[in-house]
């Protein structure tokens, strides 16, 4: 929901007392520990909770439950990551919030989806980096050093079930401005993995050959992967015909063009070893930096394999406003990487930094539910609701 939060939204987001979101606790790192050990903050929730504000209420009592119906009741939009039919309980699934709000746009994100033989069961972006066959392609071959199925080094399938969630939310907004219809929209970990696989799910669909792992190599392009260089590795994308020509060309290699092994594409992927070793033996004749110069005049695809500090620096990076910083309420400042989104006329903007636990809690009911300060304390006092520092 951070997306939505730098487009905009009023993002309220309801933690338990106490204990509040799980990510809060993935560390280290920390921010704030130094100061107050208690208070401090994971670099996990740090990235992911910018633009929102914390309230803290218990749901699993009636006082709780009832805060919540009332809060959806003057919200456009309610999304839920619980197992299947676990808000039932409670009284905060989509039918009893659609009671309060008709037209309310309720999103529920699962591990498998809200109906099925496994929908019931629990999960995390691992196992569905491994269930949805992602695991099968990444990696070196088996037949390698160091062969063997590996998940991506970023939660893949939980970002882009967010992004996914965002497109969904984006869409169901706008049908209730055309019909002023809500609706309950199904989402899960699962579907996405498979989505996410699309290019390789319709290769083995067309052909029944079950994908495997290449490495760095694609099955569907060549050249398009890691080469050597004197000093290190270069990635380079030759992904149509002319590109080809223009690579062999600047290496100095310009017969490699013609050769009937590597004239097309499928060519070259069915001699996919030796149009490596031949592009190899030129390339290990200069750093990667003279490569890349050369390559980028040529209009060939290619850059360095970069660390995260390397990122981050790069001039590029530096250009664009890659890092931002905003000032947390532990009095510390918290980086943060800017939305890829650059609008001309509605810009991103970085209102506040990712919230403590409880932060908003007084200001939100207070807000949105006229709630006065008596009984925002008795609510407290009875454990209903939390604040920052209670």
């Amino acid at each position: 929901m951070q997306n939505l939060g730098d487009l905009g939204a009023d993002i309220i987001k309801i933690e338990r007392p106490v204990q509040g979101d799980d990510t809060r606790h993935w560390g280290p790192p920390w921010l704030g520990e130094a100061a107050d050990p208690s208070a401090r903050e994971s670099s996990s929730f740090l990235s992911m909770n910018r633009n929102k504000r914390s309230v803290a209420i218990d749901l699993a009592v009636p006082d709780g439950q009832r805060l919540i119906r009332l809060l959806a009741e003057r919200c456009d939009v309610v999304v839920e990551n619980y197992k299947v039919g676990a808000l039932a309980r409670y009284g905060l699934d989509y039918p009893a919030i659609r009671a309060v709000r008709a037209n309310v746009i309720y999103l529920s994100l699962t591990a498998y989806g809200q109906d099925g033989p496994y929908a019931d069961r629990p999960g995390y972006d691992y196992i569905f980096q491994g269930l949805g066959g992602l695991m099968s392609i990444t990696g070196e071959r088996d037949d390698r050093p160091g062969g063997g199925p590996q998940r991506c080094g970023v939660p893949l399938v939980d970002l882009f079930t967010g992004m996914y969630a965002t497109v969904a939310i984006l869409a169901a907004l706008n049908h209730r401005l055309a019909t002023g219809q809500g609706q309950h929209i199904d989402l899960s970990l699962f579907d996405t993995a498979l989505a996410l696989s699309g290019t390789h799910l319709s290769n083995y669909m067309l052909s029944g050959k079950v994908p495997g792992r290449l490495g760095n190599a694609s099955p569907n392009i060549a050249p398009y992967g890691v080469f050597p260089t004197s000093d290190g590795e270069l990635i380079i994308a030759g992904a149509n015909q002319s590109q080809w020509v223009s690579l062999c060309v600047a290496i100095g290699a310009p017969a490699l063009a013609d050769d009937p092994r590597f004239a097309t594409n499928a060519a070259r992927l069915a001699h996919y070893e030796q149009m490596h070793a031949a592009l190899s033996e030129r390339l290990r004749t200069r750093t990667g930096a003279e490569w890349e110069a050369i390559l980028t005049v040529a209009g060939v695809p290619a850059g360095p394999i970069n660390n995260y500090a390397q990122a981050l620096s790069h001039p590029q990076a530096v250009h664009r406003g890659t890092r931002i910083d905003l000032q947390h309420s532990l009095g510390e400042s918290v980086p943060g990487v800017a939305s890829p989104m650059r609008f001309s006329e509605t810009p991103v903007e970085y209102r506040r930094a990712p919230p403590q636990l409880g932060e908003h809690t007084f200001e939100v009911l207070r807000e949105q539910l006229a709630l006065d300060n008596e009984t925002l304390s008795r609510l407290a006092g009875s454990g209903v609701i939390a604040v920052h520092g209670s």
